[in-house]
């Protein structure tokens, strides 16, 4: 009888593994990819775990690519000294526009007045632009703007996780590196001539992140669209539970979820004119409040917080939960 792969290991690995983890946590060794706000972090294991998947799904204009670029544009300060790199899969939005509404961050100026369109730019800042620059471009980031498909994707990480690894004389992968890899977003993938439609690619998408999180430290950030399911009139009628984002209101949320670690819906209930927001009715001042409702959390907890959306400053801040009428 010819020998066979063994397809199993006994649950000793595990235990062995799980040990080391739980010691190198201790030690601070490992650690988790701290995002920028406190709250985010303390509803996951204190930042994004890396072998993970983080979906965040939204409405147009909820603030998905703001909040990615967030994660990634202060990543590398907050986890000073850590030793990661980015890969960004960019098929919505040119690079030529995120770094400007990096620079519009920086300088607390729309994305118009940045591009004359409301004033003229002025050389001052201009120049603090330049000099911004000169210190980004020296971040690990790189980018993919090519739409490709699911093969195409899978295909790509693989290469990019060898390319960075610490090999040997013999081109011998020693160790990977870690690495924050996000796809804005999740529809904008080919689909492939063997997938029938979208969500064929999407459950094809979710199985290539497992595959890939468990072959390699990696954390995926994945935005996603919502369905139509939110925009039904009763859906942002003030005061019902139905203005919360469900899980079952991400697109392709049967395809997605069961692969993610963690899940969260953006809301911004004043761009829906919703006053009174859930059941309790906190009272929604402006559009600019956005709401993440962390839906899907397997190693931390499921809670809703409150943020303010700088949308001129392109920048997300942690808000304290807004008063409630006291009424259900």
């Amino acid at each position: 009888m010819s020998e066979q792969l063994q397809l199993w290991k006994g649950q000793k690995d595990g235990f062995q593994e799980s040990l080391h983890y739980l010691k190198g946590r201790k030690e601070g060794i490992l650690k988790s990819f701290k995002t920028p706000w406190s709250r985010f972090n303390d509803a996951t294991t204190a930042g994004i775990e890396w072998n993970s998947t983080t979906v965040i799904g939204g409405r147009p204009g909820s603030g998905k690519t703001l909040m990615k670029d967030q994660i990634i544009r202060e990543g590398f300060k907050i986890n000073h000294g850590d030793n990661f790199r980015v890969l960004e899969f960019s098929l919505e939005m040119l690079q030529r526009v995120s770094a400007i509404r990096e620079y519009s961050s920086l300088l607390g100026k729309s994305y118009k007045y940045l591009c004359s369109a409301d004033g003229t730019l002025t050389d001052e800042h201009l120049k603090m632009c330049l000099e911004y620059a000169k210190e980004r471009v020296k971040y690990p980031i790189d980018i993919v703007e090519e739409p490709c498909t699911i093969n195409e994707f899978k295909e790509t990480i693989v290469k990019y996780m060898y390319h960075h690894a610490k090999k040997n004389d013999d081109g011998q992968v020693i160790s990977y590196v870690n690495t924050i890899i996000t796809l804005d977003h999740s529809l904008l993938l080919k689909k492939a001539p063997f997938e029938k439609d979208k969500m064929d690619t999407l459950y094809n998408l979710g199985e290539a992140l497992t595959d890939l999180k468990r072959k390699y430290p990696i954390a995926f950030i994945i935005l996603s669209q919502l369905n139509r399911n939110i925009d039904k009139p009763e859906r942002n009628e003030n005061g019902k539970y139905g203005n919360f984002v469900l899980e079952s209101d991400i697109f392709g949320s049967d395809a997605l979820l069961q692969h993610a670690d963690t899940v969260v819906g953006l809301n911004r209930p004043g761009k829906q004119r919703i006053e009174y927001y859930g059941p309790d009715k906190f009272q929604i001042r402006d559009d600019r409040i956005l709401v993440m409702h962390f839906i899907k959390c397997r190693n931390g907890d499921n809670r809703m917080s409150f943020f303010n959306a700088e949308f001129e400053r392109m920048t997300i801040t942690e808000m304290d939960a807004p008063p409630t009428t006291g009424k259900r």
